[in-house]
């Protein structure tokens, strides 16, 4: 389901920024990992905090793992499921969270190294992704008029005759796919966030442990 779309122009600093992003992504990952450390070992977190935390990592895994049951990356232009509320479900639920861990740790330093993480990283990323869709899928440009790239829409997105496949007016429709979901292994997300709780309740108690013997 190719398009006949010519790729859109790249600024030179565009090109070079989406460029720098990219390598600097892991090493930007482990600093602000640090930052989250050195701040749960600076005070230990409130119970309180954590319990509110849930309301936004919990709704945050739910949309990742949603979408990924949903997406079939590079082979078609998934509008269906999430996508019919928003164009970047998973980045979506990525801000959530880590919205919900810098709730947990109350702090306002882990909060902006996240928020300055996200506009540094994904931002440059996620215009490299629609810039590649955009000229992949003649479908996409009307895609992006109907659906927000990251506020989601209150109803989901309705076809019109000018997407392939679909009625001229309706809900778009699909069906979630487990295997889809296995194939992209966003279980791991589940994993890595069990595990920041797991730090947040012990990881403190057992360093304080191992110092005293």
């Amino acid at each position: 389901m190719s398009g006949q779309n010519a790729p859109p122009k790249v600024r030179p600093t565009q090109w070079r920024w989406e460029r720098i992003a990219r390598r600097i992504r892991v090493p930007l990952g482990f600093v602000t990992a640090g930052i989250y450390l050195f701040e749960l070992w600076r005070r230990a977190p409130e119970p309180a905090a954590i319990a509110w935390s849930l309301a936004l990592v919990l709704p945050g895994l739910w949309l990742r793992g949603y979408a990924a049951g949903y997406v079939k990356k590079n082979r078609e232009l998934t509008q269906t499921g999430p996508y019919a509320y928003v164009r970047n479900p998973l980045y979506l639920g990525s801000i959530l969270i880590a919205a919900g861990f810098a709730v947990a740790l109350l702090s306002w330093v882990v909060a902006v190294a996240l928020a300055a993480m996200f506009a540094l990283i994904y931002i440059p990323v996620i215009a490299s992704e629609e810039r590649f869709l955009r000229a992949t899928f003649a479908e996409f440009e009307e895609y992006c008029r109907r659906t927000p790239r990251l506020i989601p829409r209150l109803t989901p997105a309705r076809a019109s005759a000018e997407v392939p496949g679909q009625p001229e007016t309706g809900t778009i429709v699909g069906n979630f796919s487990f295997a889809l979901y296995l194939r992209h292994r966003e279980y791991n997300s589940a994993i890595g966030a069990a595990l920041l709780y797991l730090s947040l309740l012990y990881l403190r108690p057992a360093l304080a442990l191992f110092a005293r013997r």
